[in-house]
This record gives structure tokens, sequence and C-alpha cells, in this order.
């Protein structure tokens, strides 16, 4: 009882000095600013249900002593809500007495405007009227319109001046003035950005070294040249519509190839994976830096919501943690259907580009016949993007409702299992089209003689001089339609309606201006500015693009998805690197404007770390290994060149008068007979004559295949051992490389260590000096016994410190 009574009045002692506590910045005048703002349709009938619930949800904050100022504009109700500053004594002494969040600097001096937004935003969601009715019901139910926090226009200013401007895009951000404003979790996403960034310049540039290196062989490599040169005859591309054609009319085709598939994209495919490694690496040191210094390091968003919930109700039961494995079995169910329906749209495109090639061979356009199997993938790429479009909407959805299904105790938690399970349908949404072309194009269309067909449609096959390309078309349709027209509609929807506001806002500027209160345009007035001047403010904050829990979310799977582009198949596309580089430079710029001047203010959120972001790149930087190793041992021809220049090739027979490539192309094709029965079934007569009039007897296609007999040739089962063997070494040394890259690179920088040590130390000095303070005060605790006896314990605290500070315990 003697310690128990003790510990109470010293914890009410620190209450009582903290409020007192010369704070660590100059306080604002918060009561001019509110808190949170609610808005609703004018309703003149008293007993209409929406009114009521208006009325119910409105009694209920004033029950927890937030103020209301209540305006009505036109056929609006504004609500203004100020919170007491008793909730934010509460807030802070929990934070100060909790296990995780006591090294923040929130535990002392006044409480920012960031924070406040953060805890009535909690409280607005966690308020129920009567029918059991929270204010995410109400709004969906239109008995609210909307509700949003308010730009602080002293801020904004400064904001807009230093960072949200198109002429800052080659200047550094402003970190802690957005964390300051926007709150931890929106600073850090743009740290990450920018150091994402950052670390893509050496990527970019060596992806152009390896396209220039392809550029500077143009003209002269041999295969080139094979193919441009070659008079040999090909077999149709498709069924009764496709003629034969010559090889050399895909000299183009066959340049354009070389630019993406040579030497130089293996080593670039190897440095992009232990570049993976390596930014993910230096950005946990560039994280771990930060935080520290905003104080930070050992948040903990769970353990806030829980004090948050007391702030809210002294009375309140925790969520406690539960598990369903029907649940469990329930949601693994939902998400192996969703991604069956995944795949089958991607099926879906594989058979609109089987069907579309054969059906534009017969068109009237010389252009789109000629060409047909390019112009099938560029349209499947575009079919793509918006079969992207429009799953991103239900993957959204249906991610939602599955976490709605698992329960979880916290809003973190829920966040979670919402990033991976949207992640997880958007990656398969964006990359099972491309995983095909990558993998089984030109792989499983059969011969001729034994096509593989689906409904009737011969299924398509690659170029003879590789498949790499057309893997390289879908990717730079998807990632520039992607990022090109999702960053002009992310700009331009909401600058139209900062257009609309602007129109709506002139008209309160005449009725504003005849204020002549100095208080009301001065920020460093102490008298509540006039209805009409907040009526103005408030309407230029309704009026601008609406924000949600959703918006950072949208920016973090953009910039992840790109991340994936940029390495699991950069391969086959080098200049990945160079757009992801030039985009992120306007991204930057074009989502601080957004935020700054077009969007309703972010409700800012405390964070120490991007969150499962981090897990999901270390996923993508494993994945980008193994799709790497197969694009290149099993995708490109880097492999079968290979082993044609060592082992069949003029150079491996002893000829020193050629070069080592030459006749590789012939050598990759093989011939079909159109005697043979079996061939003669695949093709019309009408098919095998050339445009000059000419019968073909024999065409080739590509494949490794005996003429007599059409059984596969033992180069063909060399070719393929050697490309499995090149994969397995190439994933294990690659894989090698990363560990010893995440090995050597720490996580956390030495002077971060030493910095987190020292600050625990003074604090640790700092609590003992005050517990010192309270026990040699002349305070005299009466602590009652059984026996009533009362004791004195003034000098022996006295004591005790004296006794402490000789030894050099404390410094005083």
């Amino acid at each position: 009882m003697f310690f128990k009574a003790v510990e109470e009045n010293i914890e009410l002692r620190d209450r009582q000095k903290d409020s007192h506590t010369e704070p660590l910045l100059p306080p604002t005048p918060t009561y001019r600013t509110f808190d949170y703002v609610l808005v609703a349709h004018k309703v003149d009938d008293d007993m209409d249900q929406k009114a009521q619930r208006q009325r119910a949800f409105i009694q209920q904050l004033e029950k927890k002593n937030i103020t209301i100022t209540r305006i009505i504009h036109d056929d609006k109700v504004f609500f203004g809500l100020r919170a007491p500053t008793e909730m934010f004594l509460d807030y802070q002494y929990l934070l100060k007495v909790s296990d995780s969040c006591n090294w923040c600097g929130d535990v002392r001096g006044s409480v920012n405007q960031a924070t406040r937004i953060r805890i009535v935003n909690f409280i607005l969601h966690q308020t129920f009227i009567n029918t059991g009715e929270n204010l995410e019901e109400l709004l969906m139910k239109d008995v609210f319109e909307t509700m949003f926090c308010l730009h602080e226009k002293k801020m904004q200013k400064k904001l807009k001046k230093e960072w949200a401007r198109w002429s800052g895009l080659f200047t550094g951000q402003p970190v802690n003035d957005v964390k300051c404003y926007f709150g931890e979790k929106v600073a850090l996403y743009y740290l990450w950005l920018g150091w994402y960034t950052k670390l893509l310049v050496p990527a970019a540039a060596l992806g152009v070294v390896v396209f220039l290196y392809g550029l500077a062989f143009f003209n002269t490599n041999p295969l080139i040249k094979e193919v441009c040169q070659s008079s040999i005859m090909m077999c149709p591309r498709c069924d009764k519509w496709c003629p034969v054609w010559q090889l050399s009319d895909t000299c183009t085709y066959a340049k354009v190839s070389h630019l993406f598939d040579n030497e130089g994209t293996v080593a670039f495919a190897m440095f992009m994976a232990i570049w993976a490694t390596l930014f993910l690496e230096l950005w946990k040191r560039n994280r771990a830096r930060h935080v520290s210094q905003w104080k930070v390091y050992d948040w903990c968003e769970e353990e806030e919501e829980l004090i948050l919930e007391i702030v809210n109700d002294p009375n309140c039961n925790p969520k406690q943690f539960r598990h369903s494995y029907l649940r469990s079995t329930l949601v693994l169910t939902l998400v192996t259907l969703m991604l069956m329906l995944i795949i089958g749209l991607a099926q879906a495109l594989v058979v609109f580009r089987v069907v579309a090639a054969p059906l534009m061979s017969e068109g009237s356009c010389k252009f789109i016949k000629d060409h047909a199997n390019t112009v099938a993938i560029m349209l499947g790429a575009v079919l793509h993007y918006l079969t992207i479009q429009i799953m991103t909407r239900v993957n959204r959805w249906v991610s939602l409702k599955l976490c709605d299904i698992e329960k979880t105790n916290s809003f973190a938690a829920t966040e979670r299992n919402f990033t991976v399970k949207m992640f997880t349908f958007q990656f398969f949404t964006l990359f099972s089209s491309l995983f095909y072309v990558a993998f089984f194009l030109g792989r499983i269309n059969g011969r001729p003689g034994d096509y593989v067909r689906i409904a009737g449609w011969r299924l398509e096959e690659c170029h003879p001089s590789g498949c790499l390309t057309d893997l390289f078309i879908q990717m730079a349709v998807i990632m520039l339609l992607k990022q090109t027209l999702n960053n002009i509609f992310e700009f331009i929807v909401p600058w139209f309606r900062n257009c609309l506001r602007r129109k709506t806002a002139k008209k309160l500027q005449r009725k504003c201006g005849q204020c002549y209160r100095k208080a009301c345009h001065n920020n460093q007035g102490r008298v509540e500015p006039c209805d009409i001047c907040k009526l103005r403010d408030w309407l230029y904050n309704y009026h601008l693009a609406n924000t949600d829990a959703f918006s950072l979310f949208n920016e973090f799977l953009e910039m992840v998805v790109q991340f994936s582009f940029t390495t699991i198949f950069v391969a086959a596309f080098p200049l990945a690197p160079l757009l992801a580089l030039i985009n992120n430079i306007f991204e930057i710029r074009l989502d601080a404007i957004k935020m700054v001047h077009l969007e309703r203010r972010l409700v800012p959120r405390k964070t120490n770390d991007i969150g499962v972001w981090t897990k999901v790149l270390e996923a993508i930087g494993v994945l980008a290994v193994i799709a790497n190793g197969l694009v290149i041992g099993v995708s490109s021809d880097f492999v079968p060149r290979l082993v044609y220049r060592y082992r069949y090739g003029p150079c491996a027979n002893g000829s020193t008068h050629t070069h080592c490539m030459q006749g590789y192309i012939n050598d990759t094709l093989s011939t079909a007979v159109v005697s043979h029965m079996a061939v003669r079934d695949d093709f019309l007569p009408d098919q095998m004559i050339t445009g000059g009039g000419f019968n073909v007897t024999q065409c080739s296609y590509r494949d490794y295949r005996s003429d007599e007999d059409y059984t596969l040739t033992s180069q063909f089962w060399l070719v393929l051992a050697v490309r499995f063997a090149f994969v397995i070494l190439f994933e294990h040394v690659v894989v090698v490389c990363k560990f010893i890259a995440a090995w050597f690179v720490p996580n956390n920088p030495i002077h971060v260590k030493n910095d987190r040590l020292i600050d625990k130390l003074a604090r640790l000095k700092e609590e003992l000096r005050m517990n010192c303070d309270h026990f040699g005060d002349p305070l005299t605790f009466q602590l009652a016994t059984s026996s009533g006896q009362h004791f004195n314990v003034s000098n022996t605290s006295v004591y005790f410190c004296r006794s402490l500070a000789n030894v050099g315990m404390l410094i005083h």
C-alpha cells in the first residue's frame, strides 16, 4: 500500500507538471482552428429520420465535451468541431506511460494540429448513436454528406513555395515539414519515393548503355544480316488466309529484337537483381536515420490505437485477438477463386490474340495485313491495360470484403491484410499475361502437321529472331499507358474540381470582404473569427478533391507495381528503369501539388515504417531473380546462341574465316515438306503460293526437329539442358550476391544506435531525477495501515536521492 500510494502521488504530480511544462515549440492559438468539419444537407423537417440521426450524433459528440459550431449555407449545414484540451492531455499522459510510444516527442509540450486531427478523426469514427450506427454508416446513408480536416494556410503556403511546385523538379524535399503537416506516414512515402528515384539513376544509366550497345551493332550484327539477306521461305503464320512469307520481310523486327536480346542484358539482369537488394538495405538505413530523428523509432500503431480507445472511452474493452479456422479456410478459398478468375482473364487475352492475328491477315489494310501478329500483340496490350483498370476496382472491393470476414482487432492489422490481398490480386492482373508471353508464347504451339489449337484457331508463335521482342512490346505499351494516363487523370480530375471550387468561392469573396475585424485577417490574433470568415475557409476545403484511407495506399501501390515492372522483366526491357526515373521525377511534384493544393488534407498518421510494403518489396526482389533467370535462360536466345557458338558454329569446327555466329538463324529453323500428309492437311494450296506466283514445296519454321520424321533433334535436348543449367547457376549466383549485399549493409547506421542509446540514458536519468524531486519535497505522505500508524517518508527519500548524487548517478 505504501508504494502504491507513492506511485499514485508521483503520477498525479507528473501529470500536473507535464501540463505546465514549457513547450518545445511556441504554442499556437489552437482555439482559432477547428479540428474537423462535418457537412450535412439541410433538413427542414425535424421529424425526418436523417435530421434525428444528425442530432443524435451531434449530441454524442457534445457528451465528449467537443465544442460544435453550426453554420448554415444555402442547403448545407456545416458543423465545426473542436476537441477539449483535457482530451489531448490524457493522450500525452498515456503516451508517456506506454511501452512503445513513450520515446515520442509528443509526450510533452503543446499538441500540434496534426496530432489533434488524428485523435479527433479516431473519436469521430468510434462514436455511435443509439441505433448502433457510427459515422461511416451515417455517411453511407447520406445523413452526413462528408467530413474533412482543414488546411493550415500558413503551412500550406510554405509547402507550396518550397515543395509543391513544378519549378522544383530537381530540388530536395522538405521531409521534416511534410512530417509536421501530413504526419510521418506521408513523409515516409515521399522519403521512400525520393530514395527510390535517386537509386534509379545508376540503373537507368546502365540500361541506356545496354540499349546503346545493341544499337551500336544495329547494322553490322551477323544475325541481323542473315535475316535481312535471307531467301528462306517461312511457313504460313495462321490457317487458311496467311500465305508463305520470306524471312527477310522481318528485317526491321530482327533489328529491334537485337536491341533488347543481346549479351549485355545478362549482365544488366544480374545488376538489377543485386540493385534491388542494395536499394532495400540502403532504404532501411535511410529510414532509420529519419525515424530516429523524429522520435518514432519504436512506435507501435496498435499501441497508439489502444491509447486512442481509452481517450475516447475510459471504460472501453480491448478488441481481443481472434482466430477461426473456418474464416481462414473461407478466405483462402475465395482468394484462390479470385486468382483463378484473374488467370482466366489472362487466357482470354491469349485467345483474343490468337483470333485477332488471322482475322487481321485477311483485312484490306496492307500494313495491318503484313504486320498482323505485331498489331495483334499491341491490341492485346491495350486490351490488357483496360482490363487492369476494371479489375483494379473489382480487386479493391473483393479485398475489403475479405478483410471484413477476417475481423481483425485493429486498423493497422486490417490495413496490412488489405495491402497483401490487394497487391496479390493486382500482381496477377498485371503480370499473368506477361508471364504467358515470356514463358509460354511460341513454345506450346506445335509444328506443321501437328499444331495446337484453341477452338479451332492455331496458337500464335514467336518470330524466328526470338520471343523477347513480344515481351518488350507488351511491357512498353503497359508501362507507357499506365504511367502516362494515370498521371494525367490523377492531376486533371482534382485540377478540374479546383477550377469549379474557385468559381464557387468567388461568390463569397465580396461578402467576406466586408469583414473589417483585424482578428479575422491576422494569423496571430486571439479573437474568434467571424462566421463569414469561418465559412469561407470551410468552403475552400469543402470544394477540394476528397481524400480517404486509400489515397496514400493508391500512391504506394502505383509505385510498387512500377518497381515490379522495373525489376522482374528488366532483361526484356532495359529501358524500364529510365522510364521509371522520368516518371518519378514528375510523380513526386504531381503528388505534392495534389496533396497541398488540389485535395483535402489527409489525416496525419504516425508510424515508423512503410509497413508491409517492405516485405512486398523483398518478395519482388526474390521473384525478380527467378523471373530474369528464366527470361534469359528460357525466353531469350542467349543460351541457343551460346551453344551454337561453342558446339555447332564455324568456330567450333575450326573455321577462322567467318564469324562464329554465321549460319545461326538457319540452324534454328526446321523444314516442313508440303507433300507430307499431315503438313498438307494444315495448309491450303493457295497459302503455298508466293506473291510472285511461285508454288512453294517446302517451308521453314522455328524449332529443332528432323526434316524426315519431325522428331526433336539432339541439339534441342542439349540446348534445353544448358537452359536449365544456366537458370540454376544464374539464380544461385545472384541469390548469394544478394545475401552478401544484405549482410554487408547493416539496417541501422552506427550513429543512430549511439544516439538512441544516449537518448535512452538521458530519459532514464530524467525520470529518476523527477522521482527524486517528488520524494525530496517536504510533502508528507500519510499512509494508513491496518494499525492506524502514519509514515513520514520525506527524510528517507531525501537520503536516497543524496546517496545517488554522491555516487555520480544523478546530475543536478
